[in-house]
């Protein structure tokens, strides 16, 4: 399995004096964690909250928008940073690009757009 012997042996040692409880995480050095658990949840479902849904004027979330409503609606000063990595943890992906135009963003775009341009030419077809 590619572990370090002294690692092996710690674990070991725990399982023989603890049983199955020896083999749990124990706290760690460090600073502790500055989010909750709920803090962290309610960033993950309001990444998959739809924006509109809340009365907001875009239709997807950016790690700046998440960010920024977190701390004004949420009073949850989280960074960018942090709500990235925390999305990641969460298998979650993100778009680098949101696209302005499009069905996805406004369901009746092919109608408000209307026909082509009349100076656009008509493609020519190959007869075979």
């Amino acid at each position: 399995m590619r572990l370090n012997d002294d690692t092996v042996r710690v674990w070991l040692k725990r399982f023989n004096a603890e049983g199955l409880d020896g083999l749990r995480d124990r706290p760690r050095a460090g600073r502790p964690a500055t989010y909750t658990t709920e803090e962290a949840g309610e960033v993950v479902a309001l990444s998959l909250t739809d924006p509109q849904s809340l009365e907001l004027p875009f239709a997807s979330w950016t790690l700046d928008r998440l960010a920024a409503y977190l701390h004004e609606v949420k009073r949850i000063p989280m960074s960018r940073a942090r709500i990235g990595k925390l999305l990641a943890a969460e298998g979650l992906r993100w778009r680098t690009q949101e696209t302005w135009f499009g069905e996805r963003v406004d369901p009746a775009f092919a109608e408000k757009r209307g026909p082509s341009s009349p100076s656009t030419r008509p493609r020519l077809q190959v007869v075979r």
